[in-house]
């Protein structure tokens, strides 16, 4: 990994060297368009839509339209604006982890010590563990200020950059205003159907399966070119399937479900998940930790 940032942690006069590294990346299979008949790339370019020219990136610029008014932004206007440059990532707040709405959540970051001695690293691990509090933090990334989020994940520190707060739309669905009534009977057969899939939830027991499947296509390609039979490859798997009918009776749908997983949960797969030894990704049975407390955020 490389570091795409360098500065601090700072609150009071707590400072934190730190550096940040990207904690997710993409496992999609890598694709270019080409064209069909000659395989030749397919390469995309900027044309001017007034003079029907193609424009190179360097003479492109950004520009502002209200429908009535276009503002044309250049490179020198961009590099006027007041941006913050400090390297300190700023603690605004410490709050309560189940406070933090999954929804304000964007990119994921490992923050590194680079201190010789982190004991002040370990020591802000530690208590943000202890007091179960997510720092509310302000970091600059490419002359942006982000809004962010500064927490606890296994032995590291890492930041989540948030959304603002007029980024996330108020909405008002009808169906979520409904006055149906909810049977008792109802509640408890949901809750039992609840409860027979209930389990820790463990990552790495979960494939993508559409990118496993899209790997297994590109080397039998690559093994029998054209040749190759997709019906024999890739079966339908579902097309001996009934369809099933609209479900009518809520309560024969929750009872059958509830049925279903129970008989269905000891030594089957579910669609998309592999067998493990029942551990979890920290090596420990996941017995062990069903009474332990969960943190978020």
């Amino acid at each position: 990994m490389r570091a795409i940032w360098t500065g601090s942690i700072a609150f009071g006069l707590v400072n934190v060297p730190v550096k940040l590294y990207s904690a997710t990346e993409n496992h999609d299979v890598s694709m270019h368009q080409v064209h069909e008949k000659d395989g030749g790339r397919i390469r995309n370019q900027h044309r001017c839509q007034e003079c029907g020219k193609v424009v190179e990136f360097d003479d492109i610029v950004k520009a502002y339209d209200d429908g009535d008014n276009r503002v044309i932004l250049t490179k020198d206007d961009f590099e006027a604006l007041p941006a913050d440059e400090n390297d300190d990532l700023e603690v605004l707040q410490f709050v309560p982890n189940d406070q933090i709405d999954p929804i304000m959540l964007e990119k994921s970051y490992f923050l590194e010590p680079t201190s010789k001695t982190p004991k002040a690293y370990l020591l802000l691990r530690q208590t943000l563990e202890d007091t179960d509090r997510t720092a509310i933090v302000k970091i600059t990334l490419r002359t942006r200020t982000r809004l962010a989020i500064l927490r606890v994940c296994g032995k590291v520190l890492m930041i989540q950059t948030l959304r603002w707060a007029d980024e996330i739309r108020d909405v008002d669905f009808k169906g979520v205003n409904s006055q149906a009534k909810i049977s008792k009977k109802e509640l408890e057969m949901s809750a039992k159907l609840v409860e027979s899939y209930s389990e820790d939830f463990t990552p790495e027991e979960f494939n993508d399966d559409y990118q496993d499947e899209l790997r297994k296509l590109i080397d039998a390609k690559i093994d029998k070119g054209e040749t190759l039979d997709l019906e024999k490859a890739f079966p339908d798997e579902d097309e001996n399937e009934e369809p099933s009918g609209d479900v009518i009776d809520l309560m024969e749908a929750l009872r059958k479900s509830v049925d279903t997983s129970r008989s269905s949960k000891k030594g089957s797969n579910r669609s998309g998940a592999k067998k493990t030894s029942g551990k979890t990704s920290s090596g420990k049975s996941s017995s062990s930790k069903s009474g332990a407390k969960k943190k978020t955020g």
